[in-house]
């Protein structure tokens, strides 16, 4: 395992390590709030190193190991965090995307740019997150949100000591306004279980009946699977893995 820092576009350092291999490379983009060494990307790492492949995980900047202030950063920030890394392992083996969450989305804009991602398995994608956010909130506290210019995600303990600009809303409704219009034909599979209470699987619904709508035979797998399926135990762990070797 080697430790890595990149430099972003206002010179704060995205930190991360990666793993080199042979024949593929697994970059994992965490979801939100999450950093960069979970459950997921820890048993990710060991099993790519065991297959001597490569892998790769990051910190965005503003959060976890990575520098910058959190708030000083929205999500077109978080795409360009994304582009970096890819940018530094582009000329190593092909590369899979495995996205968590709002990762998922961040993976997807990025992959339509990098000719080097063959393949993306997004879990539980959060597509538009921030603009769907702002359909579900009240009128008064997205009015507060508005005219504020911050507000937490929701007052739980993960959230209220991150506070979003508004800029995020912006932002996301701005990317997922183009999210069908430039697309390369990546091998995808979406796995959401469908009794997912964070990130609703219509939302996987939706993305995969316009995507198809819009460009028929579009290589996409879209698996919504009973139960929360988040990758968190053994058997989806074991998904993942006969899905990466093409063995199922």
């Amino acid at each position: 395992m080697t430790s890595f820092e990149l430099i972003g576009a206002d010179g704060k350092r995205i930190k991360g390590d990666r793993i080199d291999g042979a024949v593929r490379q697994i970059l994992f983009i965490t979801g939100f709030l999450s950093k960069r060494w979970g459950n997921k990307s820890k048993s990710l790492a060991q099993w790519c190193q065991e297959q001597g492949w490569g892998f790769c995980c990051y910190d965005v900047r503003g959060f976890g190991d990575s520098e910058g202030q959190f708030t000083d950063y929205t999500l077109s920030d978080w795409i360009a965090d994304a582009h970096v890394v890819l940018d530094s392992i582009k000329t190593g083996p092909p590369v899979t995307i495995i996205g968590n969450s709002l990762g998922s989305w961040i993976g997807w804009l990025v992959a339509q740019e990098f000719e080097i991602v063959e393949e993306l398995i997004l879990i539980a994608p959060a597509f538009n997150m921030m603009g769907e956010r702002a359909k579900t909130i009240s009128r008064e506290r997205l009015h507060d949100w508005h005219t504020a210019g911050w507000m937490p995600w929701d007052e739980d303990q993960l959230h209220r000591d991150w506070p979003l600009s508004w800029k995020w809303v912006e932002e996301s409704e701005q990317y997922w306004a183009k999210t069908f219009e430039v697309v390369r034909h990546v091998k995808t599979t979406i796995l959401h279980g469908l009794d997912d209470q964070v990130i609703a699987p219509d939302g996987s619904r939706r993305f995969a009946n316009e995507l198809v709508r819009r460009h028929p035979g579009f290589p996409l797998d879209l698996r919504l699977i009973p139960g929360d399926h988040r990758l968190s135990g053994p058997d989806h762990l074991e998904l993942f893995r006969r899905l990466v070797t093409k063995q199922e």
